[in-house]
């Protein structure tokens, strides 16, 4: 993305650090991400986006799709991988052989429509992982859950019309992308929030909002957006949550009986380093129920 841009790749470095640390990554079973498919990404996009994005890869140096979003000569091989880390956890964990999978990836996906980049995200990493679980595997209904600090406003321009899947959600508002407070199928749960959320502000939306719509949606399965960037500590925007927040959020997850704790979690944001290493691994610790 260029010098000095949040979205670097010394985030997946500060989750590797933090999982060695931790200890926790002996405990873990690791997959090298694939290359996603033409027909994986066609599920979420269009093939003129496709398209474009293939024509504006630059030979040398960076293209800058908008103001915020760019890509260099090796960028959308990455975002094809982020992608394809999506469909392979999916793949694993409805065949059993994962219980559950956390996807440390860049670039993050959930602000890309269907035909366009925005938000420093090219594929709907999300999107196109729950798009597999319904059509490559048959199931009927899955959530997407998405605590990043900012609308997912891709995910719900994507899945927005598919009766099988229900979002639930919180993002700052008003605040980037300025979405999210108006005109969401009448079954998903966008709660937009105030500057200044905290732990137990969290609580109590996910307890007496997500979690009574979603075990009446019954999905089968979970995937999360999981943005860390309302941690305390990231100045990407002004909320104050913890790590101890996104732990606790992972388990009421975990816990729902519905989707047997079958779950894909997919890395969106968080920047400030050290608190996204460290919410990132409680999050997989709670994943891996630990």
């Amino acid at each position: 993305m260029g010098a000095h841009h949040p979205e670097c790749p010394q985030r997946l470095g500060a989750i590797n650090d933090r999982l060695i640390a931790s200890g926790l990554e002996a405990y873990l079973e690791f997959h090298d991400a694939p290359l996603a498919t033409d027909a994986q990404i066609l599920r979420a996009h269009s093939a003129d986006y496709l398209a474009e994005l293939r024509a504006a890869v630059p030979e040398h140096g960076i293209h800058h799709l908008d103001p915020d979003t760019a890509i260099g000569p090796r960028t959308l091989d990455a975002a094809l991988r982020a992608a394809g880390a999506g469909v392979l956890a999916a793949d694993l964990v409805v065949s059993g052989r994962a219980d559950n999978a956390f996807c440390a990836v860049r670039p993050p996906g959930h602000h890309a429509c269907r035909s366009r980049a925005m938000g420093f995200c090219l594929f709907n990493n999300i999107a196109i992982a729950a798009l597999h679980a319904l059509d490559a595997h048959g199931l009927e209904r899955v959530a997407v859950v998405d605590f990043d600090v900012h609308h997912g406003n891709g995910t719900e321009d994507i899945l927005g019309e598919d009766a099988r899947v229900i979002m639930a959600s919180t993002f700052q508002h008003p605040f980037y992308p300025y979405s999210g407070d108006r005109d969401a199928p009448e079954h998903w749960v966008n709660v937009p929030v105030r500057a200044g959320l905290r732990g137990e502000d969290l609580r109590e939306i996910v307890t007496t909002r997500w979690l009574p719509a979603l075990r009446s949606f019954a999905p089968q399965m979970i995937f999360v957006s999981a943005g860390f960037d309302a941690h305390l500590e990231d100045d990407m925007a002004s909320c104050a949550l913890v790590e101890a927040d996104y732990a606790w959020v992972t388990a009421q997850l975990r816990a729902l009986e519905c989707a047997g704790g079958r779950i894909v979690s997919m890395l969106e944001g968080g920047y400030a380093l050290s608190a996204l290493g460290r919410s990132a691994v409680e999050h997989a610790r709670a994943l891996a129920d630990l």
